[in-house]
């Protein structure tokens, strides 16, 4: 793969707005935001607000964006399959994709309508917040960034080498690595275990230290990701020995999940544990912990939609037992 020329980027909101800030002022380097219709114009418009400074990338339809050097997908789970034909329309020949949503199988999704070939396995640390006129905030300097790699061997490829040379044009944060499926699930391990449990009570992560009971049900969580990942050819042994460095946070941190639910949005429980219990099914595996923690969120989004709010109204009354 010759040197990267060209950056779009399919998604403006956490995550994406890591990347914005990274690639803006890059020299020698097109970046541009991917983007249709009305929220094409706002973007156009208004940019994006990022650390209390607005930055106004080029905005290109995915037509307009055909056959990009490097695609990068930070949409939420939730809207990806709803946007595959748009990255099937900016993916040329030569483009490689490197998706860095939360999850496992968001590679898989996108592979289905592209092909494998072009995609590169990603994930990112980066611990944000939206506050009041300062838009999308996170710590540069206590970033980790974006880690990347080949699936496969050989993982110092052509396309690894002009990737770190774009990346070290760039503000982000980088670093590749030969075990990249091991370093998402680790991640997704964290994100199954601490982010879920505490969505459900509506409390910061200093729970899981504070309450026996809670840590019983994140360890519960963490049993059956690794189950999972093992049976699914993911080298535990490989996991145990990866460096888990993590930053330190506020025991009132809340994470994305409860974060969503306390802005009355739904959650992205389907990628988490929904994934995990249809990854359990495949391989015979029992995910009592994540089938519970599943219908809860779900029970908490459909009282966030108004579901249970029965004040006032005249249904037929219910048969308690």
């Amino acid at each position: 793969m010759e040197k990267i020329k060209s950056v779009a980027l399919l998604g403006a909101g956490a995550v994406g707005s890591y990347v914005i800030y990274g690639f803006s002022g890059c020299p020698d380097l097109r970046f541009s935001l991917v983007a249709e219709g009305a929220r094409a114009e706002r973007l156009k418009k208004d940019g994006c607000l990022i650390n209390g400074d607005v930055y106004h990338p080029e905005v290109l339809s995915s037509a307009e964006a055909h056959g990009v050097d490097l695609l990068i997908v930070a949409l939420k789970y939730g809207a990806l399959k709803e946007a595959l034909p748009e990255i099937r329309a900016v993916v040329g020949e030569h483009t490689t994709v490197m998706s860095l949503m939360n999850g496992v199988d968001s590679e898989d999704i996108i592979a289905s309508a592209i092909g494998a070939e072009h995609m590169i396995y990603s994930m990112i640390k980066v611990a944000s917040s939206r506050q009041e006129g300062r838009g999308c905030c996170f710590d540069p300097e206590t970033t980790v960034g974006i880690i990347y790699g080949e699936a496969n061997a050989p993982y110092e490829s052509a396309r690894i080498r002009a990737m770190e040379d774009v990346f070290g044009r760039s503000r982000l944060h980088t670093r590749h690595t030969d075990c990249i499926r091991e370093e998402i699930w680790n991640k997704f391990r964290l994100n199954v275990c601490n982010n879920l449990p505490q969505a459900i009570l509506g409390v910061g992560v200093g729970c899981y230290r504070d309450s026996a009971h809670m840590k019983a049900i994140s360890d519960g969580l963490r049993h059956e990701v690794e189950q999972i990942a093992e049976a699914r050819g993911v080298d535990m042994e490989k996991l145990a020995m990866l460096d888990s460095k993590g930053c330190l946070v506020s025991p009132a941190a809340r994470y994305s999940t409860l974060q969503d639910l306390d802005a009355g949005r739904h959650t992205e429980i389907d990628m988490f544990s929904g994934t995990l219990m249809r990854m359990g099914e495949e391989c015979g595996i029992p995910t009592p912990f994540n089938t519970c923690i599943y219908h809860l969120i779900k029970a908490r989004e459909e009282k966030n939609d108004g579901l249970f709010d029965y004040e006032g109204k005249t249904d037929k009354s219910c048969w308690a037992k």
